[in-house]
């Protein structure tokens, strides 16, 4: 069972990170589009066209095949996590119905007009087309992450003993869930981010080849400017993330800290690290005072709570969870006790718990002390792995702040000096593939702290898992590895090969590759 869970997270693992080499650019390049063509309309020129349909090339491309990539990751929920969709379908499935149904619908309906409609309707419908490509793109980022902020943190839920599922209590808190709304403008905005290092960086290359310099400059003085707010908007959206983290998850919060025991405040920020899950300790940690309490809590008098102390809280709900599975046996028997029902629901915060312990033992009125410890251990997440992807992760966020504000500076200052800096030219060609980086690193953290549950504090992701075989779950593994490279290929050899013609690929007779002797 643990090989096939393992496998089955893997897979799943697998086919979202391929589908997130494509999700940022889209949902970036989306409102980099709408911003070259407004300037168009707005000033009629016909560069700015130029940039928005060149531009729109490649998004195209990476839409594409963005979606071919993204279709298979809901029939995963049905083919290898068929009991999480059991349990918890009533409530996951909402946001992905009008995902579908609403947003997918309106995005892919308007890039049909944005690519054919130019020349059929005026400039300003045209422009609508373009700001319903963009709106259409976020809001199905919109549903996903709202599913996504519901498994870190399941508000809006009840349970039902009768029916044996979560069933939905409240839209509007899963909708407006904090945790979700953090996570929804965190992920766009790094969406946002992506876009402007891809283009920024094309158009350095341009610029750093001599070639298209007016397309190259105005594309590089777009990019860095809706980069520079979007980083800031990122950082921000980010904070906020890590208080909602320190609320709703602390086990993710100290997986991420390298906290093992509980610091009065105020607290150090752990600047580098290396926590030893095996002693519950670092084998060294440099810190900068009060630091942690600044970006952690806010404040200076909040102590952050160590993973021994949530150890042994947990072991305290594991045990109450031990006990309300007991009942629902009873209930089981008996379904007309009514008084089960209430008993039941009322301490149906701790189901989950007590799940934990399915792991060890499937006899519940013989769980050892031993296995109540080793489920209270397992609520911790792998520390090495989150505290350092959240340190590349904001590392390279900090980067990117740094970057888009060197280059806007330098595109809309007095000077306007950024075509002699070839450093900032290179930097911003060589750091092309760094937000890919920043944000699997963010999905580690999300996903991977959120374990052991598939449901946070609901559902084990050990029982969330379907009745197959390890063969059939490599099968498919290794079939959807084979195809995703291939489309991965496609994907890089279109986009080297347009981004290398530039704006000649648009066959207008004005640029580099289309002048004679080119």
């Amino acid at each position: 069972m643990e090989t096939l869970v393992d496998l089955s997270r893997l897979q799943f693992a697998i086919t979202a990170m391929y589908h997130f080499i494509f999700v940022p650019l889209t949902l970036g390049m989306t409102w980099l589009l709408v911003i070259m063509e407004t300037i168009y309309v707005i000033t009629g020129k016909q560069i700015y066209k130029d940039m928005t349909k060149f531009w729109g090339k490649l998004f195209g491309i990476n839409f594409a095949i963005g979606v071919t990539t993204g279709l298979t990751m809901e029939f995963q929920f049905g083919t290898n996590w068929a009991y999480y969709s059991h349990y918890v379908g009533d409530i996951f499935g909402v946001p992905l119905a009008i995902e579908g149904l609403m947003a997918f619908f309106l995005e892919s309906t308007f890039i049909g007009m944005f690519f054919f409609a130019w020349d059929r309707v005026s400039k300003k419908q045209h422009l609508l087309f373009t700001v319903l490509v963009a709106i259409g793109s976020n809001l199905s980022a919109l549903w996903i992450l709202v599913a996504n902020g519901w498994m870190q943190d399941p508000v809006g839920t009840i349970f039902n003993p009768i029916t044996m599922r979560m069933e939905l209590s409240s839209f509007y808190a899963v909708l407006f869930s904090p945790v979700a709304q953090a996570k929804f403008f965190h992920t766009t905005c790094a969406g946002y981010v992506t876009a402007s290092v891809f283009v920024m960086g094309i158009s350095s290359f341009y610029l750093l080849k001599k070639q298209d310099l007016p397309f190259a400059r105005r594309s590089f003085k777009i990019s860095a400017l809706f980069g520079f707010f979007a980083s800031i908007a990122v950082i921000i959206m980010g904070d906020q993330s890590g208080l909602y983290v320190y609320h709703a998850q602390p086990s993710k919060l100290v997986a991420i800290e390298g906290v093992w025991h509980t610091e009065k405040a105020p607290v150090g920020w752990s600047v580098i690290a290396w926590p030893d899950q095996k002693t519950h300790s670092n084998l060294f940690d440099v810190k900068v005072p009060y630091v942690g309490s600044l970006i952690l809590t806010h404040d200076f008098t909040t102590d952050v709570k160590g993973a021994d102390e949530i150890i042994a809280e947990n072991k305290v709900k594991i045990v109450q969870g031990q006990q309300v599975l007991l009942q629902l046996e009873q209930f089981r028997k008996n379904p007309h006790d009514t008084s089960l029902v209430a008993q039941i629901q009322a301490n149906s915060e701790y189901l989950g718990y007590g799940l934990l312990l399915k792991r060890y033992t499937d006899d519940l009125n013989n769980v050892t002390p031993q296995m109540i410890d080793q489920a209270a251990e397992s609520t911790i997440p792998d520390m090495l792995p989150l505290y350092y992807s959240f340190r590349i992760m904001a590392f390279l966020g900090a980067s990117f702040f740094v970057l888009f504000g060197i280059a806007t500076w330098c595109s809309f200052g007095k000077r306007k000096s950024y075509e002699t800096k070839t450093w900032l030219l290179k930097w911003a060609l060589w750091w092309i593939p760094t937000p890919w980086i920043a944000c699997w690193a963010g999905w580690l953290v999300a996903e991977y702290g959120r374990q052991p549950w598939s449901i946070f504090g609901i559902l084990p992701t050990y029982l969330s898992a379907s009745s197959l075989t390890s063969g059939e779950v490599v099968f498919s593994l290794v079939g959807f590895v084979t195809i995703y490279t291939l489309l991965l290929v496609v994907e890089l050899w279109l986009m080297f090969k347009y981004a290398r013609l530039g704006p000649s690929s648009l066959g207008t007779g004005k640029y580099h590759f289309e002048q004679e002797g080119k």
